[in-house]
């Protein structure tokens, strides 16, 4: 008699391959650039599409460990004000004096600090979810940097800080290889990594991962320092793009990544979902404000489009679940 194999894996199967979310999400940015050429004969000169592009990675580099946060089930609104915080921090230092590279490090530190403190809070005060804690530490950080600058700037950066935001490696935008490397990263950490396991057993079932052996809140520590740690990482592209920084930056951040990661399909419920959909999702909206914008439309206009997006993300996958056989009992 031939030993019986057990397997988790399922045979391969074209149809199930195609109509998951990510090849929607191709569909949707393949048929936004067919309508941004459609719309303006200058979407697709290249010098103008890189230009673009370098407008709106320095958010991007938040969604990768947003995804992670989201993926447990949890949220951080904190991080646009983290990347003020840690901009101020960055500028006023260096206006005293402190050289450039140890006040870039000094900013790193600070992200990551604060993203350390959400999680230490959000463990220690299990009964308060992490939007209330997050939300109270978003006010925090942006009052900390009034406090620092009020309504001042503060800038002149040394000339070589703007090649983080505005240079080329050859013809390819800094920025995008950056990027790149950083997803490619988070992309392993996530998918190949027990780490990443971790996060989905969390995200799908918080107290069985914790009888199962799983470190919960160490890893929710972790994900959260990173979220930091992340924001501080934009806090350097965009205070190099803009060549000086106020208290007020980033505003709104937070929500645009926050779009981008459920319209790339990770469930807001926790445990679903893959880092390759929300980096496809980030070219999707970058490129439909791009498009957009160069016909001159209202940004309340794109505001709608956007929500709609996201509310056809969320509804797409339980029109799915809907349309299931039940199972006989």
């Amino acid at each position: 008699m031939q030993p019986r194999m057990i397997t988790n894996k399922l045979e391969f199967s074209f149809k199930r391959f195609f109509l998951q979310w990510e090849w929607m999400l191709v569909v949707l940015l393949l048929a936004v650039i067919v309508m941004n050429v459609n719309l303006s004969e200058y979407f697709w000169d290249y010098a103008n599409l890189r230009d673009a592009t370098m407008g709106f990675l320095d958010k991007a580099f938040i969604v990768l460990p947003m995804v992670f946060v989201i993926l447990l089930a949890d949220i951080d609104i904190s991080v646009a004000s983290i990347v003020a915080l840690s901009s101020v921090i960055m500028a006023d230092l260096y206006t005293m004096g402190v050289p450039m590279p140890l006040a870039m490090i000094i900013c790193l530190a600070v992200g990551t600090l604060c993203g350390w403190v959400n999680g230490m809070l959000i463990v220690k005060f299990k009964e308060l979810s992490s939007v209330i804690i997050t939300l109270a530490t978003m006010i925090i950080y942006r009052g900390i940097a009034y406090m620092i600058l009020e309504d001042q700037a503060a800038g002149s950066f040394p000339d070589w800080f703007s090649f983080l935001g505005w240079g080329y490696v050859g013809s390819i935008p800094f920025i995008l290889i950056a990027f790149i490397l950083f997803a490619v990263l988070f992309g392993v950490l996530l998918h190949k990594t027990v780490f990443g396991r971790q996060l989905y057993a969390i995200g799908n079932n918080g107290t069985a991962a914790r009888f199962s052996g799983v470190k919960v809140d160490r890893i929710k520590i972790i994900v959260f320092t990173l979220a930091g740690l992340m924001a501080a990482v934009t806090a350097l592209f965009l205070t190099s793009r803009m060549g000086s920084t106020r208290p007020n930056v980033a505003t709104g951040y937070e929500l645009d990544v926050i779009a981008m990661v459920v319209l790339g399909g990770i469930s807001t419920s926790g445990g679903k979902g893959r880092m390759i959909g929300a980096i496809i999702a980030v070219f999707l909206i970058g490129f439909l404000r791009y498009g957009l914008g160069l016909v001159n439309v209202q940004a309340q206009v794109l505001l709608i489009i956007i929500g709609l997006l996201l509310i056809f993300a969320v509804a797409v996958p339980q029109l799915k679940r809907a349309k299931l056989p039940a199972k006989k009992m």
